[in-house]
């Protein structure tokens, strides 16, 4: 690869437009898919790592990825040295006046050399930075007062015409202005190929002045071909935005130092303003996803850039451009008219959606804590209503209806619950999901989406916790919601073969998560079911079995069956009943109430045993149980007058010291035993 890509940086030096588009695109062929360039150097010290691990049984420091190999023994690459030289060489190229397919090719290499960590050093100056942005349409507020400044001071000094250059060692590449390159009165002094014979381009220029500025004006053309040229022109331009928006998404990805400076150059406004064009547009630009994209990377990545989008009104502007994005249809207040029989939405704007969501969640992940006044409950009102929209959408392939629903519930779990009523102030209609009157179509959406998160099985944490949090507190807040939801999940008992877990419905597989690995998980499932019940312990008991219900009632006191009388602020219910039904009358009191299920008869273990020998099986056991407390096997517990656990001290010690006592004896008693013995054989030897 070094010959060829010498040869691209020579070409580039001479500002031989034509050789750099032909090498380029055949380089960006070849490593459109590669993300890491030197395969085969790394997959031999991967080789050579190994080796010597087998052999040392030690390794200094376990790489977190591929491109982290060796990255003490970057200057001996020759081939990474080429691609931070190619970088620097292109980023000096793009800021000249270039063809527009020369430009997109140019940008589409540096969008591939972006994708490599250790060659990101001329990617992530402020130069590069401001470069790939300005290429991307995004300015800079503090770059755009520089510039003005800077244009009154030449203006101050001569009325001629001014052009800076800098020259870039690297490449050897003429550029103008670094600060502010695609400002028309800075003029690149790099030759041109548009303007020699043979040059590929279409377009001839000639130098004109305005004012006190030399500027570039258009040559004569045939004036049918207008049109078309026009449109040939505008989308090449849309697609070197796009190009320079991914290579900037990837920077700013891959490199923390990219992060600190894109925050320190104000990125962040620009790209919200280009956000505000856009939506105030009639239909938004092409490119909008990739402006997403690097809102989302910016406001994940700097905990001050989140903070600065919500000062800066960022709810409402997201909002609004997801309003424009499913070109939502207003009814009355706060609903969306939703066309259950459109057809489902194209993945390019389910995309932008996507990306709207994820950044939306940034900036109001701690909303939900807060109490929003009158304004900022109108606004959270309106978000909730367009994202009530986006559950009951459908899109092309299920993978982006899981994601668009996935990121729609966790910014749903973020709002404030006082504001989530307008998911059920929705009128009724022929297709509508009804309970009690109310609209449950968002509540019915919620369950399907939870009934196949449940059957993923990977990343429960991430996938369930967002969805079940929702559902317990919409239950809280709402009746209606609980009432149709309980008769979903807790319909009355029928069968009591199996144990709760063990059934396939929707409530054995919440049972199921009651026992989960995780802590968070099974907490969050066994407070959606407790809440079903209406935080009664007899109820929930009976759903779920004592086995799987004592560690939710040990943490909240219950375990002595008083309900939520004792505490502080019980939550308040209505007093619909919970009827048994005849299997269940029947069947209850045979119901183990520990495994929840009818168990087959044993057979008695004392039956047959005195009563002496019951006395002493339990002494036994006793001092065994006693035996492993000591140890510090187990320890005991016991209820306290609030219902919580606590541990066994004082019975335990006066239980210790009866046995104690009683070893003292057997130990005696096998004393004199063995003295007997003794005095027996030592008769048997006399005689």
């Amino acid at each position: 690869m070094a010959p060829e890509v010498e040869k691209i940086i020579e070409s580039i030096t001479q500002g031989d437009q034509d050789s750099v588009q032909l090498q380029l695109d055949c380089y960006n062929t070849q490593f459109a898919e590669c993300f890491f360039f030197n395969i085969e150097e790394q997959e031999s010290r991967k080789q050579r790592e190994l080796e010597e691990f087998r052999k040392n049984k030690v390794r200094e420091c376990v790489p977190d990825s591929d491109s982290d190999f060796n990255s003490d023994t970057e200057e001996a690459e020759p081939d990474l040295l080429l691609r931070q030289r190619l970088a620097t060489a292109l980023l000096c190229f793009v800021q000249n006046q270039l063809q527009p397919p020369v430009l997109r090719v140019c940008l589409c290499t540096l969008r591939i050399l972006s994708r490599d960590r250790r060659a990101l050093g001329p990617l992530i100056t402020d130069d590069a930075l401001l470069t790939l942005g300005n290429l991307g349409g995004i300015t800079s507020p503090q770059v755009c007062q520089d510039q003005q400044e800077e244009e009154e001071r030449e203006d101050d000094q001569s009325p001629g015409t001014h052009t800076q250059i800098d020259r870039c060692g690297a490449s050897g590449c003429q550029v103008a202005n670094a600060n502010s390159p695609l400002a028309v009165s800075s003029v690149a002094t790099c030759p041109c190929p548009a303007s020699t014979a043979g040059s590929s381009g279409d377009h001839c220029y000639k130098w004109r002045r305005e004012g006190d500025h030399a500027v570039l004006a258009r040559g004569k053309k045939d004036a049918r071909e207008e049109r078309s040229e026009e449109e040939e022109k505008e989308e090449d331009g849309e697609v070197c935005k796009k190009e320079a928006m991914k290579a900037l998404c990837n920077v700013i990805y891959n490199s923390q130092r990219a992060q600190e400076r894109a925050s320190a150059l104000r990125l962040l406004p620009g790209l919200s303003e280009k956000l505000k064009l856009g939506i105030e547009s009639s239909a938004p630009p092409s490119g909008q996803f990739y402006e997403l994209r690097l809102l989302f990377l910016l406001t994940a990545l700097r905990p001050e850039l989140r903070l600065q989008l919500q000062q800066e009104r960022g709810v409402s502007l997201l909002t609004k451009a997801l309003e424009q994005c499913l070109v939502v249809r207003w009814g009355e207040e706060y609903e969306v008219l939703t066309d259950r029989t459109a057809p489902p939405i194209s993945k390019e704007v389910s995309q932008r959606a996507i990306e709207i969501l994820k950044t939306l969640f940034n900036i109001t992940h701690s909303f939900h804590r807060q109490k929003p006044d009158e304004a900022e409950a109108a606004l959270y009102r309106q978000l909730a209503a367009v994202l009530r929209h986006c559950l009951l959408l459908s899109c092309e392939g299920q993978g982006l209806l899981e994601e668009l629903q996935g990121h729609t519930v966790n910014v749903l779990s973020a709002l404030p619950l006082t504001c989530l009523d307008v998911l059920l102030s929705v009128r009724l209609d022929q297709t509508s999901q009804e309970w009690e009157g109310v609209n449950m179509d968002c509540v019915h959406t919620l369950l399907l989406f939870m009934d196949r998160r449940l059957d993923m099985g990977e990343k429960p944490k991430e996938k369930l916790i967002p969805v079940l949090n929702l559902l317990t507190e919409s239950c809280q807040a709402h009746r209606a919601t609980r009432h149709y939801l309980r008769q979903q999940i807790l319909p009355p008992l029928r069968d009591f073969d199996l144990r709760p877990e063990q059934a396939t419905t929707l409530r054995g597989r919440l049972v199921r998560l009651m026992t989960h690995i995780d802590t968070d998980v099974k907490h969050c499932a066994a407070e959606l079911l407790f809440v079903l019940c209406k935080e009664n312990v007899r109820r929930f008991v009976k759903y779920t079995g004592y086995g799987n219900a004592a560690g939710l009632l040990a943490a909240r006191g219950l375990l002595s069956g008083q309900g939520s009388a004792g505490r502080a602020n019980p939550p308040q219910y209505s007093s619909d009943s919970d009827s048994d039904t005849e299997e269940y009358r029947e069947a209850k009191a045979r119901i183990n109430p520990v495994t929840g299920r009818v168990e087959v008869e044993q057979p008695d273990p004392m039956e047959g045993m005195t009563e002496e020998e019951k006395e002493a099986e339990a002494r036994r056991l006793i001092i065994m149980f006693n035996r492993l407390s000591r140890d510090r096997i187990i320890q005991p517990m016991g209820l306290t007058a609030e219902g919580r656990l606590a541990p066994l001290c004082g019975h335990m010690s006066s239980c210790s010291l009866e046995e104690h006592a009683e070893e003292e004896e057997e130990e005696e008693e096998e004393e004199e035993e063995e003295e007997e013995d003794e005095e027996v054989d030592m008769e048997d030897v006399d005689q």
